[in-house]
């Protein structure tokens, strides 16, 4: 009754379903808003409760046109999307709060997620087991059994059980609403994910980002995103879509176009006559990649092609007819033939888009395939770095036999031993799936095999991709050629790929040769899929066929056949590739429907394991104190209700000196753990054999395993050290050590610790460990000449200072050898974007990086979690 936009709210034509109609507000400031800005109006106006969400910033978003990159506004999203790897850290984290707010005399049954939260379990899979409920019987049943105690515990948590698919997958297909409705109310689904593929959602004209496991647990107990209000780049498609080009290669043509527009932090919008050629799966993969050219979200709104898919998934026709006249109601339908309502825009004409992989590192190194026996060789010459290896010109040529299986081998460079089409953004699009699958069917009809060493493997995100595959009749091709299911879930990406067969990585390591992966996703960054394995591409999964028929990526496809029959007959890739009609003909008669009758299908059976699975009856959750999976993390140690102001940082060691681009990779740990790490020790001192480690994503639950891993990557490149390791000098005693030794001697004597790096620090996936490990380290701050936004705002919610050096200035410019000792001054009034003093035999000074009062807030808090839980005292 005392909303302050009570006069706004309308009804539909059956007056039974009431929404905020910003039309009301008879300004014609709304009609000129993008629609992406739009859906953060209208979750303004709804949310508006003069303390998280006020008028001002209700009219701050209406006035984007002179707002944009000025007014911070708040965004309280619809829904969080958790998967297990993440999702796991943040679900003990409120287990934990419950433990913290019973001492303190408060009822633990209050710590629940306000915004409703789907968890995913999804990401646990490894390709060693081909059954995921072994796996979980084998090693997983305690995360198993704490997931089915919080769908319990919890209010607002739906936890969808393992083998139904990837969490980016089921977001699409089930999920997602377009339209929520609640105790009466129509408003815009919106989302905000902790997987990286969450952007994935705005090619349904779903308004959703990637967000990070501190700030997804915020908005799970109430408090909206918050964000500087965006601008909003719109891209005009026109021309038409080259008969041999992918959607994927689509993707990687405007990534490029993007890339080079400087569009970091925005959001961007699609329109033009080339979007309606564009069918919905199309649209979340190219709506996936925005995280590589660095847009918060690349957004399709709802047209009639959307319209026409939701007609053939799990919409019933009273849904659609709902979801079309609301969005129609509020203008956030989009006519994109309809010119007159399109502004200025970039223009992208599709007909220039080619085959492309990417790598051999990162993703944004992009070659066209048709040149990509050249680059790779131009990479072998190369000095080390993003694209060189440095192989000197006699060992170039180097062919190392081996045996496997009975029959020898020969690897050289360029040789492909890894090729996995797996659950990432290309298996959300049957074009590709299935074009891979036909490429599959033409070359095992022509007489063309995959050598037995590569490991290949097939990881779809869904088990709807099995479905199609196998109901177009191409799965078996797929799996004569290797490319057998595994399971379901993040495998090859995340580093859970299984050790390559041993001749193949003795002989890889007598010819020094730079082995190569191929793989069908958007992450590989060196060292990630496997230490032997030094070049890694991303392409296609049709391509991933192809380079592993081939055997290596040093290949010119144009000019040299794919592989030769026993029968000595040349075949060519253009022989075996299938074309866009053949394609998009079994799409619409085999596909599209199918997959939706099975989905339900398969929910409605349910999950024998799951449902007998038992798990604990409790408000409070009984920590077991032998378990290596699940434990308390110490975050909430000594909370009180009284908040101390922010204490100065003196006389401080640097525990690392970076350089550019460390990511996320090289900070938090992922994939496997090594037998002679610091979290091994730990696990062997439980009494585990290396057998029971599992994975670092396996182990999120447990900070004593995760903080152990922290800067334990081989790729980390520490200056103070001078080549790859986890490794560090321990300054006071001159003494080089892991990580974590030296962090227990400077913690056993009192020695605050910071972090020197240089541009781009925290950039790749979102991970919340990579702030939490620092902060159980005992780093307090972190100087950069430039933070990747997301993990900025980690370590603001873990009560870590961003501090960065002034322009032009860096380590080097000042000087410094990173074993001075380090002091910061803190004033009482602490503020955002504040100027402060440095010492370290000369003075320095930096900038916080905290963009708002809530920033700060955290920061005296000790953390976004501790500021969570002092609110409930």
């Amino acid at each position: 009754e005392e909303h302050p936009f009570n006069h706004l709210i309308d009804t539909l034509k059956d007056g039974d379903r009431k929404y905020f109609n910003p039309q009301k507000l008879n300004d014609a400031r709304y009609n000129k808003l993008p629609l992406s800005i739009r859906v953060l109006l209208e979750a303004a106006i709804r949310k508006c409760d003069g303390f998280y969400v006020k008028e001002e910033d209700v009219h701050n978003i209406l006035d984007w046109s002179e707002q944009q990159n000025v007014a911070e506004v708040p965004f309280p999203p619809a829904r969080v999307l958790l998967q297990d790897f993440t999702g796991i850290p943040a679900m003990v984290d409120l287990a934990a709060m419950r433990d913290a707010v019973t001492k303190h005399g408060v009822d633990p049954g209050l710590v629940n997620p306000v915004c409703p939260t789907d968890l995913i379990v999804d990401h646990s899979l490894q390709i060693d087991l081909n059954k995921w409920w072994e796996l979980e019987l084998i090693r997983n049943k305690e995360r198993l059994q704490f997931f089915k105690w919080c769908s319990k515990a919890f209010k607002n948590v739906n936890v969808v059980a393992p083998d139904v698919g990837a969490v980016h997958q089921l977001n699409l297909e089930y999920l997602s609403r377009v339209v929520q409705e609640s105790q009466g109310f129509i408003y815009p689904d919106s989302v905000v994910g902790t997987d990286s593929h969450t952007t994935m959602i705005n090619g349904l004209g779903i308004l959703g980002w990637g967000v990070g496991g501190i700030e997804s647990e915020a908005v799970m107990l109430g408090q909206p995103i918050s964000l500087t209000l965006p601008q909003v780049v719109g891209c005009r498609l026109v021309g038409s879509v080259n008969i041999l080009a992918t959607s994927i290669d689509i993707v990687l043509g405007i990534t490029k176009h993007l890339r080079q527009a400087g569009i970091a932090g925005k959001f961007v919008e699609f329109f033009g006559p080339g979007v309606s050629q564009l069918s919905v799966p199309d649209r979340t993969t190219i709506a996936n990649m925005c995280p590589e050219y660095n847009a918060t979200v690349s957004f399709f709104p709802v047209d009639h092609v959307t319209l026409k898919h939701f007609k053939q998934t799990n919409f019933t026709e009273e849904k659609l007819e709902l979801l079309e006249a609301y969005l129609k109601a509020v203008k956030l339908f989009r006519n994109y033939e309809d010119s007159s309502e399109d502004p200025q825009y970039s223009e992208i004409n599709l007909s220039s888009m080619v085959p492309h992989v990417s790598g051999p590192k990162r993703p944004q190194d992009r070659v066209a395939v048709s040149s990509m026996k050249e680059d790779f060789q131009s990479c072998l010459n190369e000095k080390v770095g993003f694209k060189g290896f440095h192989i000197s010109k006699e060992k170039q040529e180097s062919l190392v036999p081996f045996l496997h299986g009975g029959q020898e081998y020969e690897l050289a460079h360029g040789s492909v031993v890894i090729a996995a089409v797996i659950s990432c953004t290309n298996n959300c699009n049957p074009s590709v799936m299935l074009t891979a699958g036909l490429l599959a069917k033409k070359a095992v009809e022509a007489g063309l095999i995959v050598k037995p060493y590569i490991r290949t493997s097939l990881a779809p995100g869904s088990g709807m991709v099995t479905h199609y595959l196998n109901t177009s009749g191409v799965l078996p091709y797929l799996s004569q050629l290797g490319f057998e299911v595994i399971g379901y879930g993040c495998a090859t990406c995340v580093g859970n790929t299984a050790p390559l067969p041993e001749t193949v990585s003795e002989a890889i390591k007598e010819g020094d040769l730079v082995a190569c992966g191929v793989l069908s996703g958007n992450r590989h960054f060196e060292g990630r899929l496997c230490d032997c394995v030094r070049a890694n591409y991303l392409a296609s999964p049709p391509l991933v066929v192809a380079y592993a028929i081939a055997g290596t990526v040093s290949i010119n496809f144009e000019k040299e056949p794919l592989g030769v029959t026993s029968e000595g007959k040349e075949v060519y890739l253009r022989d075996v590739w299938p074309t866009r009609e053949e394609v998009q003909q079994i799409e619409q008669d085999k596909v599209i429907s199918s997959i939706f009758t099975e989905l339900r299908a398969r929910r409605e059976k349910g999950n024998t394991f799951w449902d007998n699975l038992e798990c604990p009856e409790s408000v409070v959750f009984p920590w077991d104190p032998k378990s290596t999976y699940i434990r308390s993390p110490s975050f909430f140690n000594k909370l009180c209700k009284e908040v101390q102001p922010p204490q100065s940082i003196e006389n401080a060691h640097a525990l690392l000196f970076l350089g550019d681009k460390v990511t996320t990779d090289h900070i938090s740990p992922a994939g496997s753990i090594a037998r002679v790490s610091a979290a091994a020790r730990y696990l062997l001192s439980k009494r585990l054999t290396p057998r029971e480690f599992n994975s670092y994503g396996a182990r999120r639950g447990n900070d004593a395993v995760m903080t152990r891993g922290t800067f334990a990557s081989i790729k980390l490149q520490n200056r103070f050290i001078g080549k790859p390791g986890p490794k560090t000098v321990h300054i006071p005693s001159g003494q080089t050590l892991d990580v974590f030794e030296a962090v227990e001697r400077y913690q056993r004597d009192g020695v605050p610790l910071i972090i020197l790096a240089g541009k781009q620090y925290g950039s790749g996936n979102s991970r919340d460990w990579a702030a939490k490990g620092p902060y159980l380290l005992g780093v307090r701050a972190v100087i950069a000449e430039s933070f990747e936004k997301m993990h900025k705002n980690h370590l603001v919610g873990m009560g870590i200072a961003p501090l960065q050096f002034l322009p032009g200035q860096s380590a080097d410019s000042l000087e410094l050898c990173g074993k001075e000792k380090f002091t910061i001054t803190l004033p009482e009034d602490l503020s955002p974007k504040q100027i402060l003093t440095t010492s370290s035999g000369k003075t320095f000074s930096v900038t916080t990086l905290f963009d708002s009062e809530m920033d700060v807030a955290f920061y005296r808090h000790g953390g976004l979690l501790r500021y969570v839980a002092r609110t409930m005292l």
